[in-house]
């Protein structure tokens, strides 16, 4: 049996994503050992073990795991077992290029609506996605059940923008505005700094 999303440690989470990747280029029948897995993803075998057996045992000793059974499973923990409606709020340069992102679609996440308050863009359609005024936020999220939002919008701006983007009833949000953010406690939000990412490297790089 399962275990509970909520007994998953986040660290295992993110390997997940990884596993799940290289078990679509393993095709859809066989079966696949944790070494092989490992040698995929660049994690020991040992974490590649430790990770799978949040899903109880139902690997085959000698064979390892089935491929497909165990994709579907990582599918359904990660929540891409199903399609996602996401909304993408501000499109400038970043936005731009997120709207372009294939990959999006490819793991059920579909932008079906984009935010800004440029009126040059409001009313026209970039990536056969139509772009809304952002006063049209809540009325469209409620409209087309919305689900997740990406925020592309300056840091000045970032505040107000998720204020309302919670406001609207949207649960989960993943945020690129280079400054930190305040969401209630049910809201579940990821923050993305470049900035401070390249900082990281920086300071690795220089030792």
């Amino acid at each position: 049996m399962e275990r509970k999303k909520a007994n998953i440690p986040v660290t295992t989470v993110y390997r997940l994503s990884y596993y799940c990747r290289a078990l679509l280029e393993c095709g859809t029948s066989g079966f696949i050992s944790s070494q092989d897995l490992a040698k995929l993803t660049g994690f020991s075998d040992a974490l590649v073990r430790r990770d799978l057996s949040y899903f109880g045992r139902f690997g085959i000793p000698g064979r390892g795991y089935p491929v497909s059974e165990l994709r579907e499973k990582i599918s359904r923990i990660l929540g891409i077992d199903r399609k996602w409606k996401v909304a993408l709020i501000g499109l400038g340069n970043l936005g731009s290029a997120l709207l372009r992102y294939k990959a999006f679609e490819k793991q059920g996440f579909q932008i079906v609506a984009v935010f800004d308050s440029d009126p040059g863009k409001i009313g026209k359609s970039r990536s056969g996605v139509e772009i809304w005024d952002i006063n049209q936020l809540e009325k469209e999220v409620r409209k087309r059940q919305i689900e997740m939002a990406i925020i592309a919008v300056p840091a000045d701006a970032a505040q107000e923008v998720i204020g309302r983007v919670v406001g609207s009833g949207i649960k989960a949000i993943l945020n690129f505005a280079p400054m930190k953010v305040k969401v209630p406690g049910s809201v579940s939000l990821v923050n993305i700094d470049f900035t401070v990412e390249l900082e990281r490297l920086s300071c690795v790089a220089t030792r």
